[in-house]
């Protein structure tokens, strides 16, 4: 039998409402609060489109992992190819008596959104960028950026280089949550090669001077593209992500990107909704020392709710388990799943696990259920 209870702790719940739906300007956008993986917002998300410099952030995270490997160090310096040297667009100026370190790059890619740089990165990693450019989508795939598609390594205007603002989002948590050691990396907001481009030194990243806790990751434009920006922000204990896509200017990108920020950070609150070992439900157990089991989620359960009262149709939990269930029984046991149903966002479905220990029953307990289970056949006819 299916049991399905509602237990009188949750019903704090009961008067929280929808937060207010966004209408972004941007062409595509994806919000996601990486503290309690919940997606806030998706907007043609999971088309591939040309990503521009935003695509960077692959050449960065292979670079990483070399780095994580030991295949290089931020010491390590790199050759500039006359390839290299002839990117146009925005570059770190290098040429080819240079020999630029990891560090150096990682600088000239993030903050001046070095196109040079990317190239030099790619033929030191992979000896030519239309490798490294293989090995960009091979990996991705593999971490499940499975709409993405590189053709070089810095997002470069080019027939078929194209990811999605989902998988964008997907890269960046990867590299906030993956590689914690290089993420501040993204919030310097100046770097100029020996000086020599003092035009190109300041960091596009908008949202880096006005407050809201921005401190990643990477901008990006072209005329096929529009402008774009792969940000993140952190507010009292909440990090969010976030990617926009296919806006007209500069201007409408900084100020969509505030306007984003600031709605994820007030449309929503972080709240513990039920406390780890407290009773939320009880379970029929048969043939046990007891007739019941209590179920209880295992740790604190936070979730991300919409912060306005605007209804009183509010959330809807239920604690779901197939039983009777037989003993014995281990406390910790996985029994059953919370589920809470979210206005206007995913269903949330949380493990139950038991309270307490249940052993078998000895004779005398089966007896009395067997004697139960007889009176309840007799009271019936």
């Amino acid at each position: 039998m299916l049991k399905r209870l509602l237990h009188s702790a949750l019903i704090v719940l009961a008067s929280l409402a929808p937060a207010a739906a966004y209408e972004t300007k941007a062409r595509a956008a994806w919000v996601y609060d990486l503290t309690t993986q919940t997606v806030l917002l998706e907007k043609e998300a999971d088309v591939p489109l040309p990503p521009a410099s935003m695509s960077k952030l692959m050449t960065l995270n292979m670079l990483f992992e070399a780095l994580r490997a030991g295949t290089v160090s931020m010491d390590t310096q790199f050759p500039v190819s006359t390839r290299a040297k002839s990117m146009g667009g925005s570059t770190m100026f290098l040429n080819e008596m240079d020999r630029p370190t990891v560090e150096d790059l990682i600088h000239g890619i993030i903050i001046n959104s070095g196109n040079d740089a990317c190239v030099v990165v790619a033929e030191g990693l992979a000896g030519s960028e239309e490798t490294f450019a293989q090995k960009m989508t091979e990996r991705a795939h593999t971490l499940g950026m499975t709409n993405s598609t590189f053709k070089n390594s810095s997002g470069w205007p080019a027939d078929g280089h194209r990811m999605s603002l989902h998988d964008l989002g997907l890269l960046a948590t990867r590299l906030i949550t993956e590689f914690p050691e290089y993420y501040p990396y993204f919030g310097m907001t100046g770097f100029n090669y020996e000086g020599r481009a003092p035009a190109n030194a300041n960091n596009r990243n908008p949202l880096l001077s006005l407050g809201v806790g921005a401190d990643g990751l990477k901008t990006g434009h072209t005329q096929e593209a529009g402008y774009g920006l792969v940000g993140s922000a952190e507010q009292n204990g909440r990090r969010i992500v976030f990617v926009i896509s296919g806006l007209t200017s500069e201007a409408e990108r900084r100020q969509e990107a505030e306007a984003l920020t600031n709605w994820a950070f007030r449309q929503f609150v972080l709240r513990t909704v039920a406390t780890g070992g407290t009773r939320l439900a009880e379970a029929e157990v048969h043939m046990g020392a007891e007739s019941t089991v209590g179920l209880v989620v295992k740790e604190d359960l936070r979730l991300l709710l919409p912060a306005l009262a605007l209804s009183q149709e509010g959330i809807k939990a239920e604690a779901v388990y197939n039983g009777p269930i037989s003993a014995p029984i281990t406390a910790g046991q996985v029994l059953g799943e919370l589920v809470l149903d979210l206005p206007d966002m995913p269903d949330v479905r949380v493990p139950l696990v038991a309270e307490t220990d249940v052993p078998v029953g000895g004779f005398g307990k089966h007896l009395a259920v067997a004697a139960g289970a007889l009176m309840a056949r007799v009271s019936g006819s």
